[in-house]
């Protein structure tokens, strides 16, 4: 299946790919400084080329926002819910040219490039909800007619870094509950993925426009990690949320901290399923395929370790081989293909490399990897997705590889299983597949998964807005999308109001004059 990619840019508004930066009315590429070409994973051509925004798009860029946030930050939360509201809609209209933009410049398929946007839009009925709900809290003070209560303030300008895999996602996920919450946004897309960021700019622009929302209320830099490093340092940037791997991550807690910023860090996933021998095994073939498989394995909460209970690990392991034979793999835009490609070549190589080191290791691979070649993989980023017998010690599977390998491994008693998913560096996501209620109690008990996520028949991948999302560990500690993850976005305020004659001390202090 090919598509012309052209008139969907025209469609979402792109009509110049030179643009650089946006502060919500006015895109700027006079100072830009050269960028780089875009070329789809999908067929290898060239899709455009980009600008980078530079140092004085950036100081241009946080001042109209901080302009902007004395405005915005005075509009009541459900009227800033409102313009939320009408960005889903606008999201809903454009959903099948965005998700076909995400499909064709990420190499995702189709229908996650559809599901992607629908979280988009998820997140903006969430929101819209919480516009209303930005409770506070009432408490009984010690001191006799006095109220105390807690409030919660927008932080300010908020910066947002998201990758590649997920292109629009999360920064809808950041960008939905920052703006409600009486934030402004400056928004550095990854470098790989910049047009549907742009796209995204164009979307939100027109919303705002027809609010007469002030300029400099959701900014767009288009950049390498310069930019980034921008970001990190500059001390007007109450929040940073950042989404890359864990040594991205760990530079940005590190320049955010030094100047005692706030960072929300999603960073690297080693996620696990632990397959019972109480386990329903057909079920949990579907869990760990797509979630070894989906997105080509560039998913935070792809499955890269098997841990199987010895008496079934033969059975399953059967199983798995079977539907690796059954794989689909090819353009991203048939909706019959079950695996897409790598983002560019540089993924192909860390993937090639992983299976190498495996082997060094003494990984046992009972289905095979490699790169594929002819008719239909010309970019030379569509790999097959393997599977290696392997110990959980081992280097290679203690590092997060962003490629489809998935390492099988067996166990004799769940505590033995619930110590090898708790160790590695990461903490992001996990599952066990049993029916056993004990086990699957456990396992979700403070004795159990130490990740941010824990699952019970259902696979590590594919998270709902509605709860917090995020992981412990090399992860990074934050937490985006739903539940009580808004109070990351604000500041909170205690408050003590005296309304009698007197001025009593706290504590009973006596201070007599």
């Amino acid at each position: 299946m090919q598509i012309d990619i052209f008139p969907i840019l025209q469609n979402l508004g792109i009509q110049h790919i030179n643009q650089s930066c946006s502060t919500g009315k006015h895109w700027n590429s006079s100072n830009a400084q050269e960028g780089t070409v875009i070329i789809s994973p999908v067929d290898g051509k060239e899709i455009a080329s980009v600008n980078f925004a530079n140092a004085e798009d950036f100081q241009n860029t946080v001042v109209t926002a901080e302009a902007a946030f004395k405005v915005w930050r005075t509009w009541p939360a459900p009227k800033r819910g409102d313009i939320i509201r009408q960005l889903g809609d606008a999201l809903r209209q454009n959903k099948e040219d965005l998700g076909k933009l995400v499909s064709y410049e990420m190499g995702k398929s189709l229908q996650e490039g559809y599901g992607e946007v629908q979280e988009m839009i998820d997140i903006c009925d969430f929101a819209v909800g919480l516009s209303r709900q930005l409770y506070g809290l009432t408490m009984h003070s010690e001191r006799p007619a006095h109220r105390m209560y807690e409030q919660w303030h927008p932080m300010g300008v908020v910066g947002i870094i998201s990758a590649f895999n997920f292109p629009v996602a999360v920064w809808a996920w950041n960008a939905s509950l920052a703006l409600v919450c009486g934030n402004v946004c400056i928004w550095k897309p990854s470098e790989k993925t910049p047009l549907t960021a742009i796209a995204c700019q164009h979307i939100i622009q027109k919303v705002f426009e027809a609010n007469d929302v002030p300029e400099g209320t959701s900014c767009l830099l288009i950049g390498d990690r310069n930019i980034g490093e921008l970001m990190s340092h500059d001390k007007r940037i109450g929040l940073l949320s950042a989404t890359g791997s864990t040594r991205m991550g760990k530079a940005v807690g590190a320049a955010v901290g030094a100047r005692l910023g706030r960072s929300l860090l999603e960073l690297g996933g080693n996620n696990a399923i632990i397959i019972s021998k109480d386990a329903d095994l057909e079920m949990s073939l579907v869990g760990a395929v797509f979630g070894a498989v989906g997105t080509a394995g560039q998913r935070c909460t792809s499955t890269r370790r098997l841990i199987i209970q010895e008496s079934v690990y033969d059975a399953f392991s059967d199983k798995l081989v079977k539907a690796y034979g059954q794989l689909k793999i090819g353009n991203p835009l048939d909706e019959n293909i079950h695996v897409g490609p790598l983002i560019d070549k540089e993924a192909v190589k860390s993937y090639l490399g992983s299976i190498e080191k495996c082997k060094e290791e003494g990984g046992n691979f009972v289905v095979e990897g490699g790169v594929l070649e002819g008719e239909g993989y010309e970019s030379g980023c569509y790999v097959k997705p393997c599977i290696a017998e392997a110990k959980n010690d081992y280097q290679i599977v203690q590092h997060e590889t962003f490629a489809p390998i998935l390492y099988l491994m067996k166990y004799k008693t769940l505590d033995e299983a619930i110590a090898m998913q708790n160790d590695v560096p990461q903490g992001l996501s996990s599952a066990i597949m049993t029916l056993n209620l004990r086990e699957a109690e456990q396992f979700l008990s403070y004795a159990g998964s130490d990740c941010g996520i824990a699952n019970v028949n259902i696979g590590t991948s594919g998270a709902e807005i509605g709860g917090a999302f995020g992981g412990e560990k090399e992860t990074g500690g934050g937490r985006e999308s739903g539940s009580d993850a808004w109070k990351a976005y604000m500041r909170r305020q205690t408050n003590t109001i005296n309304y009698s004659d007197k001025l009593p001390l706290a504590q009973g202090i006596k201070f007599d004059l």
